[in-house]
This record gives C-alpha cells, structure tokens and sequence, in this order.
C-alpha cells in the first residue's frame, strides 16, 4: 500500500472510533504521563482507563489483551499499595532490578507467553459461542511481557520501562491491524513517553541516591 492509502485507511478507522476509547485513551494518557513523574495517581487513572478497555479489547477478540487489563487492575491495586505503604513506613524508591526479579521477569515473559497462546488456542473447545483469536502468538507475547513491565513498575524498578516499551513495539501494528487506531496512536504515545520515562527514573535514581550518600555521589 502507497502512503496515502495508509492515511485514508487511518481516517476511516479514526471516523468510527467511539467515545468510549476517547475517554479509555485520555485516562491511559494521563496515567503514563503520571508515571513518567513518579506520581502515585498514575494508579487511579490507570485503573478507570483499564476496565473501559477490557470491553473494548474482548469486543474485537484479543482476549490475552483482556486478561492483561485483568491483570493491570489487580497489579495497579497492589502497586498503589507498594508505593505508599503504611503511615508510618517511608515510600517505596526507585531502584534498579536485582538478579532474582530479572529471573521472575524473563521466567513471567516467557511462561507468561506459552500459557497465554495455549489458552487463546484452546479457546473454542472451552468456549464454543466465541471465535478464536486470529493473531493468538503476537496476542500472547504482547501482553506476557506488558505483565512482566507491569510487575517491575509496581516495585518502582528502572526496567519496567524497557518491558513496556517491548510489549508497546508489537503492540503498535497489532492495534491497527484489528481496527482500534486511537489505541495504536495511545500505544506510540506510550512507547515514546516510556523513553522519558526511563531517563527521568534513572536521574530521580541518581539524585535520590546523592542525597543519601553524598560522599560517594560526589
């Protein structure tokens, strides 16, 4: 296809486009743009924007997207709770992973993604009413390594940006392809705010750890 008829492709998709990713993808612009700054009300945006996109990801079969925001919900309960623990506990800083959570993150991405494309394959004999999903690997994969950068954003890991932004590369054209444009553009927002966001962490990184140990900083 020549450039202009990806464009009109583009304006068509967008003409049907429906309020409800509108308003799906502002919460999801102001959770990531939350996150890039460190602010704990990523959370709260995150969770509204997530529950409107189950809906609209179980509507055009990407069901591991769906169990994907499932699983958004449950880790952004538990990393609004990580963040700011108890009263009388310091909140949770940024740091870079240790060995034992890079093997819980490859073991998530790689289990994660076996599991997932079994289950999306298997879908019809457990649910016969529903079709399968057509792209039940790169659905698989897509959303094994977005749990996997979910789970280090929630201990406040430098790496959760990579993870994402893995997940965000494949995402991208999926999201076209299955017709949800404003997802895709929200999605290519992302991958570029991500970018920020690793840099931004590592500095906050840098300059809490100044603080700390002003000798060895210097």
């Amino acid at each position: 296809m020549h450039w202009h008829e990806w464009y009109n492709l583009f304006i068509a998709q967008m003409k049907e486009t429906t309020p409800l990713q509108w308003i799906a993808v502002a919460l999801g612009v102001a959770e990531v743009l939350l996150a890039r700054v460190n602010n704990v009300w990523l959370y709260p945006a995150g969770i509204l924007s997530t529950f409107l996109g189950i809906w609209l990801l179980f509507d055009v079969k990407l069901y591991a997207d769906c169990a994907l925001n499932v699983y958004y919900i449950v880790m952004s309960f538990y990393g609004w709770y990580y963040w700011i623990k108890k009263s009388d506990k310091p909140p949770v800083k940024i740091s870079w992973s240790t060995r034992n959570e890079w093997l819980v993150t490859i073991a998530m991405s790689t289990v994660g993604t076996g599991f997932l494309y079994l289950c999306l394959t298997k879908l019809l004999y457990v649910f016969p009413h529903y079709k399968a999903s057509d792209v039940p690997f790169w659905d698989a994969w897509i959303s094994a390594t977005a749990w996997a950068g979910m789970w280090l954003l929630a201990r406040r890991k430098i790496e959760n940006w990579a993870l994402l932004n893995l997940s965000n590369l494949f995402a991208i054209p999926l999201l076209f392809y299955k017709k949800l444009p404003l997802f895709g553009c929200l999605t290519a927002f992302l991958f570029i705010i991500a970018i920020w966001g690793f840099f931004d962490w590592i500095r906050i990184y840098k300059q809490d750890k100044a603080r700390r140990n002003p000798i060895t900083a210097s």
